[in-house]
């Protein structure tokens, strides 16, 4: 039996937002962590994912390819957690065309199974660290640090810091500068030299 997706929405045509060139987001449900401000919280909330087959996404996303390869471009799965659906991710890939570049947002805060079978496939990752603070980290979204840190090394060791855009952001009423600045360093000393610092809008 195939893997499906629970595709909640598709973003076309968005540039350098989420990955090179022009590229269309795959929002999927699902995800391991109650962050306290999720930028998507309402559409996990409320939205209806529809489950979409490998071949019925790539029918779907393949009006743009023209776009994909003149930019290089092409998918960026998001959501949620892309990486709870591994399997599909891989089937996925593997019948995209070559021309495209396949990103993948995510948390890595699941097996490593699921990170091992995408690294072999994705061309990209951006991965959203939170904090490397073990105590800000589980306070902000109920999730376990030392998952995410030991998938980053592995796919550091997998893939290279090449591939991999680390973000690290200043969430207000949950970390300090100073804590953005320590996790920074943490991250630099890991082996990612230049990662993303911002700050979140809080929004409900």
């Amino acid at each position: 039996m195939k893997p499906v997706y629970p595709l909640l929405a598709l973003a076309r045509l968005r540039m350098g937002i989420d990955g090179k060139g022009v590229t269309t987001l795959v929002a999927g449900a699902g995800c391991p962590l109650q962050c306290q401000w999720c930028i998507n919280k309402r559409l996990l909330r409320e939205g209806m994912p529809t489950l979409v087959s490998p071949e019925q996404l790539l029918d779907r996303v393949r009006i743009d390819d023209l776009y994909f390869r003149a930019t290089g471009g092409g998918i960026t799965f998001g959501g949620g957690e892309p990486l709870l659906h591994a399997d599909f991710l891989y089937e996925f890939c593997s019948s995209a065309p070559s021309g495209w570049t396949i990103c993948v947002e995510t948390s890595l805060h699941v097996p490593q199974r699921n990170v091992q079978i995408v690294a072999d496939i994705a061309d990209e990752f951006i991965v959203d660290c939170k904090d490397m603070n073990p105590q800000i980290y589980r306070k902000y979204t109920g999730g376990n640090e030392k998952l995410m840190e030991s998938n980053l090394k592995f796919l550091l060791q997998t893939v290279g810091a090449g591939h991999i855009h680390v973000r690290v952001p200043h969430i207000p009423g949950y970390n300090t500068e100073a804590d953005q600045a320590n996790s920074a360093k943490r991250l630099k000393s890991i082996g990612f030299q230049d990662p993303e610092l911002f700050t979140y809008t809080v929004r409900d």
